[in-house]
């Protein structure tokens, strides 16, 4: 083993990796995840002698991670970035590391079926969930989910793991454990109990009973910008440490977690690390979804039309910066529920987080996924808003946004390369319509995004149309800069 890390100018850990038990199974070791919930539960070792480990689990893809993490004796390093200065940190509660495709899913589905776990988490990305985006619900036909209700003992899917897992622990007459979404969805803990209820029913009926009644989706809001690591985050890593770490990972220094506290077997003392663990996460994800995500995503397409790479980049055009806290404060504020939030200043401290010069996060990056994306950071919001008549323009300018980036040529007639799990049908849409007014309609015509009632709006329609033509004859940065002088 390479225990190099152990001498990396870093905060390291000083607890017994030892003594640490692997109660918690994780699937999708990313970047996020690493930055986020893992730093949290190795504070808690750090500081509060906390026995809790991870076993840590890519099911599809990211087999160099895994191997590059257990090459370290399952050690990386967190690296934070502020404007004025990097702190690095080494994590040491990773126990153990699996890759399904590599070390085999009977060594996964063994270790989930282990008495001590007591916690499955996700970070899978929605298209994770094989859900249909706008309504929540299992997406029966998706690929993944009709291969393994063919073949449940051999799944591919995570819904599909996590159910073999919990059909094989009642089967041995084990404790159920507690399944964790930690991704960016609203309700996320419904629609993860949703789909794995669904497809445990199409399976067995009395194992979805079972599951029914023992185990608990919580649901959870994370909040940490963490862009994709390039070799530049790598090298800036090795220079601030003195070690090379090809797990490593950069993050900005703000971090929130909130937490649904309804497990069955336990859980770590999270909120001694920082994290809040309420009753109800649904008004606490609604406000990080609508207005950190919902301005994020609007910057990102509208930033990538206009040439800007990263974030901070539009945040230097006081267009896009007055827009995008106009958007938060007048258009998604007003539909959420939260309570006891001061609105205006969690608005400034998003400003203030985007402006991060170190950051660097790719407006690419964060335009990826938009047709899982959109329903919860922007159609929810502009529904609300038809319901009480008020204004939702700037709304309806970073829907428009999405349509013209999915166009898949920018400004400058070059190849947007768009990712998207919804990419063939996008891409026949935009092939089949004339561009301009139709191209609105063809693709208001994917109900997986959409919907059936919302493209019969016609307030709706006229208000995306119309932005959308703004944005083929003027450009993105002039289109925001109109909207802007209006605020």
């Amino acid at each position: 083993m390479n225990n190099t890390l152990l001498n990396a100018k870093a905060s390291l850990p000083a607890y017994d990796r030892n003594k640490l038990v692997p109660r918690i199974v994780h699937l999708g070791f990313g970047a996020f995840h690493r930055a986020h919930q893992a730093v949290y539960t190795d504070i808690l070792a750090q500081e509060h002698n906390s026995d809790w480990g991870y076993t840590e689990v890519n099911l599809i893809g990211g087999e160099q991670q895994i191997a590059d993490l257990k090459q370290q004796d399952n050690l990386y390093t967190v690296a934070e970035m502020s404007a004025n200065a990097w702190t690095a940190r080494v994590v040491g509660v990773v126990k153990e590391a699996l890759h399904a495709q590599v070390d085999g899913l009977e060594t996964v589905l063994a270790k989930m079926c282990e008495p001590q776990v007591a916690i499955v988490s996700l970070t899978i990305t929605e298209k994770g969930y094989c859900h249909l985006p706008a309504t929540g619900e299992l997406n029966v036909d998706h690929p993944m989910i009709v291969a393994d209700l063919q073949n449940p003992h051999q799944p591919t899917s995570a819904i599909g793991v996590v159910v073999e897992a919990l059909a094989r622990r009642k089967a041995a007459g084990l404790a159920p454990f507690s399944v964790m979404s930690c991704d960016n969805m609203p309700e996320n803990g419904q629609v993860l109990g949703k789909v794995v209820r669904a497809y445990a029913r199409a399976l067995n009926s009395e194992l979805a009973a079972w599951i029914e009644q023992n185990v608990t989706f919580p649901s959870t809001m994370v909040d940490r910008i963490v862009p994709a690591v390039t070799a530049e985050t790598l090298d800036k890593i090795e220079a601030i440490t003195g070690v090379r770490d090809p797990a490593g990972v950069a993050c900005e220094p703000f971090r929130q977690w909130v937490i649904e506290d309804k497990f069955v077997a336990g859980r770590p003392d999270w909120e001694k690390a920082g994290a809040e663990l309420v009753s109800d996460v649904i008004p606490f994800e609604e406000m990080k979804l609508r207005m950190l995500n919902g301005s994020h995503s609007f910057l990102a397409y509208l930033g990538y039309l206009a040439g800007y790479q990263h974030i901070n980049d539009c945040m230097e055009d006081a267009n896009y910066r007055k827009a995008a806290h106009a958007l938060m404060l007048k258009e998604q504020a007003p539909t959420l529920k939260v309570k006891g939030v001061d609105l205006a200043r969690y608005a400034d401290l998003l400003i203030d987080r985007y402006s991060n010069p170190a950051l660097r996060h790719r407006t690419w990056q964060i335009a990826m996924d938009g047709s899982q994306k959109l329903p919860q950071r922007m159609l929810d919001s502009i529904r609300w808003h038809l319901a009480h008549k008020s204004d939702f323009s700037l709304l309806a300018l970073g829907v428009a946004g999405w349509m013209r980036y999915v166009d898949g040529k920018d400004e400058q007639g070059n190849e947007i390369e768009v990712c998207d799990p919804l990419l063939s049908t996008i891409h026949s849409v935009v092939k089949g319509s004339e561009q301009g007014e139709a191209r609105v309609k063809a693709l208001f015509g994917i109900e997986a995004i959409f919907g059936k009632e919302l493209p019969l709006e016609g307030k709706f329609v006229e208000q995306v149309t119309q932005a959308y033509l703004s944005l083929l004859a003027k450009g993105a940065k002039a289109t925001v800069a109109g909207f802007a002088a209006k605020l």
